[in-house]
């Protein structure tokens, strides 16, 4: 079995950098594949084809800001959960909005956490660690 590779979508490098580093300090040693728009994130997971099919076996675990420069974060849940290869990869969305009308959006897209982001960096940090201690213990299915 491949370790869990983690996906993050997240467009700004402050917030990606941060985010990484408190992973790892939360112990989380696993493959991080980084990007900042949502098109590049979507041809990594489904492939040049758009099937999917290039991560079959694979065990992944998207995190997904929802504010992105060329699409939404919803958009790109759409489409992971929708398809065949990818829709039991755990996507935890990670975003500043805490609106309940989006939140309630993304559960119902398929979203399997949606996480707030503090506003200053102690609370943004420690929740990231927290996060990392959250995705040692957990069991990702392997994509079809």
């Amino acid at each position: 079995m491949m370790p869990v590779s983690i996906v993050m979508v997240e467009d700004d490098e402050g917030h990606a950098r941060l985010i990484e580093r408190n992973i790892r300090r939360a112990g989380v040693t696993n493959d991080i594949q980084g990007f900042t728009d949502g098109q590049s994130a979507l041809d990594f997971l489904l492939g040049p084809d758009g099937s999917g099919s290039v991560n079959a076996g694979r065990q992944l675990l998207v995190l997904l800001d929802l504010n992105l420069p060329d699409m939404t974060g919803i958009d790109i849940l759409e489409k992971i959960k929708a398809n065949d290869h990818t829709k039991l990869a755990p996507v935890v969305v990670l975003t500043t909005t805490d609106d309940e009308v989006e939140i309630q959006r993304c559960y119902d897209a398929g979203a399997n956490a949606y996480i707030t982001k503090p506003v200053n960096y102690e609370g943004f940090a420690d929740t990231i660690r927290n996060l990392g201690m959250f995705f040692s213990i957990i069991q990702v299915p392997e994509t079809v």
